[in-house]
């Protein structure tokens, strides 16, 4: 063998791997990361009582952004109002990138809200205050108006042919929930009255429906504003005896079942997972792409009406647990 021969044979190798090594050396690491990994936390604190099949949902459509964003989620709900800001101002000492917050009793958190706000964190209020949200420096409100809600309600109630309604309230204090009874009564034709009773006793709540609709028989309409009551108010028509047909605000499987079953004639529907899921990606867009939502205006997640035509298809996502 040549020398010139035996050369081209040990530098040919050489050549043949340089392109392997520079692509090796330029190519990126391998990373197991599902999404950005800058550690983001959102702070979701609501005035939902634990158990509550509304508030729930909300919670699978926040904690479902977060797993999809890759963000950090902590829910925490309380109904009272000085607890529900004990728990904002946590979340603010904590200091977590954005804050969502139900307001059923805005000036009770207001102090809360607009300090999260004075310390640099954004805020996005839902479900309830949407009247209020603008007001202390939140940026945008998801949910709906409970007024509107209320009105267009009244007017299915019209189309019902109802004439007398018990409007059940089931929080003390909740702006909201009085919302939805006066927007109600805003376009109802006939006559409507407030019935209050306490949605952590549902055994005592049908009973005082019942008592209602035994002591005034011209009520022929119930209307419940929270989905666990809806079947109470059923169980109660049937215990006084009475023709009143019943509609319920909020949307969960069983409130579908007894659509199908012509039990209750329909539900106004605010889409609660919406409510938990938009907040969460609005203020992940804000932190990682400076995206501000809503134009300093709420986004409407309602309401929609689910009845007996569209019930069967919405009965598959509420056995979700997301509607």
């Amino acid at each position: 063998m040549t020398r010139t021969s035996l050369l081209a044979r040990l530098i040919l190798p050489l050549v043949l791997a340089a392109p392997l090594l520079l692509t090796g050396c330029t190519a990126p690491a391998v990373t197991t990361e599902t999404g950005p990994s800058d550690n983001l936390t959102i702070a979701v604190v609501t005035h939902g009582t634990p158990g509550d099949s509304f508030w729930d949902v909300v919670k699978s459509g926040a904690e479902q952004a977060g797993e999809d964003l890759n963000v950090s989620i902590t829910y925490q709900g309380d109904g009272d109002p000085v607890k529900q800001s004990s728990l904002i101002d946590s979340a603010v000492a904590d200091k977590v990138d954005g804050i969502v917050v139900s307001m059923a009793n805005p000036d009770g958190l207001k102090d809360s809200v607009e300090a999260a706000v004075a310390a640099g964190i954004p805020v996005v209020t839902i479900n309830s205050g949407l009247e209020r949200s603008a007001e202390f420096g939140a940026l945008t409100h998801v949910g709906q108006s409970e007024f509107i809600a209320g009105q267009r309600t009244g007017e299915k109630l019209n189309d019902a042919g109802a004439t007398r309604v018990a409007c059940v309230i089931h929080e003390a204090g909740n702006s909201g929930l009085e919302e939805r009874c006066s927007g109600v009564a805003d376009t109802f034709n006939g006559t409507i009255s407030n019935v209050q009773v306490d949605i952590a006793n549902i055994a005592d709540a049908q009973n005082l429906i019942t008592s209602q609709l035994l002591s005034d028989p011209s009520i022929d309409a119930v209307l419940t504003l929270n989905s666990g009551l809806a079947t109470a108010a059923t169980q109660a028509v049937a215990d006084a005896g009475s023709d009143a047909r019943v509609a319920t605000f909020d949307v969960s499987s069983d409130v579908t079942d007894l659509i199908l079953d012509k039990k209750v004639l329909f539900a106004v529907d605010q889409q609660p997972y919406s409510q938990g899921y938009l907040p969460v990606t609005f203020l992940t867009l804000l932190n990682r792409n400076g995206d501000q939502v809503g134009g300093g205006q709420p986004v409407y997640s309602g309401p929609g009406f689910v009845t007996l035509d569209n019930a069967a298809e919405v009965a598959e996502f509420a056995q979700n647990g997301t509607r």
